[in-house]
C-alpha cells in the first residue's frame, strides 16, 4: 500500500516543481561560457524562477534552463518533490502561525540575506483517519519557507529544539488562527535548562567537530593535486603521501590503511553526488584534471555555519543566565558575528571564541532560573485542546480550512510493493 496517492505512471515528469539541491541530468546540449555542456551532463539545482532552473554544474558554473530541458536524477527524487508539492499546495491554506527567522531574526542579515519563513500548520481530521500517514512537514519549493505540523513542533519544543523554539519567541512570530495562539499562550511551557544542551553544547562539539571536517577538505584538495600528475599515482603512491600528513595513527601499517579509506571514500561520495561516473580512482583522477572549478567547501565548513553555532552559545547564555529570551545580536559580539559570516575569521579563532565564551555559558546553567524539565502535562494539554477544535470544526463543518473548506485528503492506492 502507497504512503501517498497515485502512482507515477499518471505523472509527467517535467512538471514537478524541483526544491533547490535536486539532483537532475540535463536534456539539451548547451554552451556555458566556453564550455559545451552535453546533453546527459549532471548538476543541482540552485535556483528556481517561473519556468526557469539555474544548475550548477561541477567544472562549468551555474546555467539556466528550462523546466522540460532538465530531469531528476533518480526516480525517488521525483516522487519525493511530487509528494512535496502536493502536501504544500493542499495544506498552506491551514497554517495558524508564522514568523520571519534567521539571520533577519538575528539583526545579522545583510543586502544578500534571503527571508526565511517558519511556521506551524494543523491537519485537518479528515487527514489524520484512514491509512495514509499525513505529512508532518511543508516545505516551499525554493526551501525559504518551512512549516511544521503542530504535534511535530510541540515535541520538537519539549526536546528544546533550537529552531522550533526560535520560531515560538521571535518578535515577529504572529498567529494566523486561534490555534496559533493557544501555542503561543502555552509556549513557555516548552522552556527549561535543557537549551544548554540542545544550543550551547551541540554547538560547542560541532564547532569542535568542524577542525577535523576543516582537514580532510584540506587533504581532498590535496589528493587531487596529485592525481592533475603525470603520470598518475596509484592508489597505493596517493595512500603513501597521506599518510604522511594525515591524522596520527597507532602504526604505520594503521596509518596506510586509514589514508587509504579516505581516498575510496572520496570517490564514493563525489560519485554519490553524481560528480564521477563511476566509484573509482580512474573517475577521480578524470575528474581532477578535467574539472577548472574548484570543489565548493563542504557545508559544514561554511562561514554560515560557524558563526551559526557561535550564536547558538551566545543565545543560549543569555537565555539561561536571564530567563528571558533574545534572539538579536548587538553590539561587538554582532560585528565579529558579520565577520565571521563574511569569512574574514579562520576558523581557529572560530574555536577560540568559542571556548573563551563557555565558563560564562557553564556559569549560566549553574544559575538558571529555567525550570530543569519542561512542563509536559501543560503541553500534553495543548495538544488535546487542539485535537478537540479540529475535530469540532470538521464534524459541525464550520467555515475555513479545518471544517467545510478542508483540502480532500490523500486518495490511497494498493500497491505489491
Amino acid at each position: 500500500m502507497s504512503d501517498r496517492p497515485r502512482p507515477l505512471a499518471s505523472l509527467d515528469p517535467r512538471s514537478v516543481p524541483l526544491p533547490h539541491g535536486t539532483e537532475v541530468t540535463l536534456r539539451v546540449d548547451r554552451v556555458i561560457g566556453e564550455r559545451r555542456v552535453p546533453q546527459g551532463a549532471l548538476g543541482r539545482v540552485v535556483r528556481t524562477s517561473g519556468e526557469s532552473v539555474e544548475v550548477m554544474i561541477v567544472g562549468v558554473g551555474v546555467g539556466t534552463y528550462l523546466r522540460d530541458e532538465v530531469m531528476p536524477r533518480k526516480v525517488g527524487q521525483l516522487q519525493y518533490a511530487r509528494r512535496r508539492a502536493e502536501d504544500w499546495d493542499a495544506l498552506t491554506p491551514c497554517r495558524v502561525l508564522q514568523a520571519t527567522v534567521g539571520s533577519r531574526a538575528w539583526g545579522l542579515s545583510d543586502e544578500g540575506s534571503d527571508t526565511d519563513l517558519r511556521g506551524l500548520f494543523a491537519l485537518p481530521l479528515s487527514w489524520t483517519l484512514g491509512l495514509v500517514e499525513p505529512p508532518r512537514d511543508l516545505v516551499s519549493v525554493d526551501g525559504s519557507a518551512t512549516y511544521w505540523e503542530v504535534g511535530k513542533a510541540v515535541r520538537q519544543a519539549l526536546r528544546a529544539d533550537p529552531n522550533t523554539l526560535e520560531l515560538l519567541f521571535v518578535k515577529s512570530v504572529q498567529a494566523q488562527d486561534e490555534l496559533g495562539e493557544w501555542v503561543l499562550e502555552a509556549r513557555d511551557a516548552f522552556v527549561s535548562a535543557e537549551i544548554y544542551g540542545s544550543f550551547g553544547q551541540y554547538a560547542l562539539a560541532q564547532l569542535k567537530k568542524l577542525s577535523q571536517s576543516q582537514r580532510l577538505a584540506e587533504h581532498r584538495a590535496v589528493v587531487l593535486e596529485w592525481l592533475r600528475e603525470e603520470p598518475a599515482p596509484e592508489l597505493d603512491e596517493v595512500a603513501r603521501r597521506l599518510s604522511k600528513v594525515g591524522r596520527p595513527a597507532p602504526s604505520e601499517a594503521d596509518a596506510l590503511l586509514q589514508a587509504k579509506e579516505y581516498v575510496k571514500q572520496l570517490y564514493r561520495s563525489l560519485y554519490d553526488q553524481g560528480l564521477l561516473a563511476s566509484k573509482d580512482l580512474a573517475a577521480l583522477t578524470a575528474f581532477a584534471r578535467s574539472s577548472a572549478l574548484t570543489l565548493e567547501l563542504p557545508r559544514e565548513l561554511r562561514p554560515k555555519n560557524a558563526y551559526n553555532l557561535l550564536r547558538l552559545i551566545a543565545t543560549a547564555t543569555g537565555w539561561l543566565r536571564t530567563g528571558a529570551p533574545d534572539f538579536e545580536m548587538k553590539g561587538a559580539l554582532r560585528e565579529r558575528l558579520l565577520a565571521i559570516k563574511r569569512g574574514e575569521v579562520p576558523l581557529l579563532e572560530v574555536l577560540a571564541d568559542a571556548e573563551r565564551m563557555t565558563p560564562e555559558l557553564e556559569e549560566a546553567h549553574r544559575t538558571t532560573p529555567l525550570p530543569q524539565k519542561p512542563d509536559v502535562q501543560r503541553a500534553d494539554a495543548l495538544l488535546r485542546k487542539v485535537g478537540e477544535a479540529l475535530a469540532q470544526r470538521w464534524v459541525r463543518q464550520v467555515p475555513g480550512p479545518f471544517g467545510v473548506d478542508a483540502p480532500p485528503p490523500p486518495q490511497v492506492i494498493w500497491s505489491p510493493e
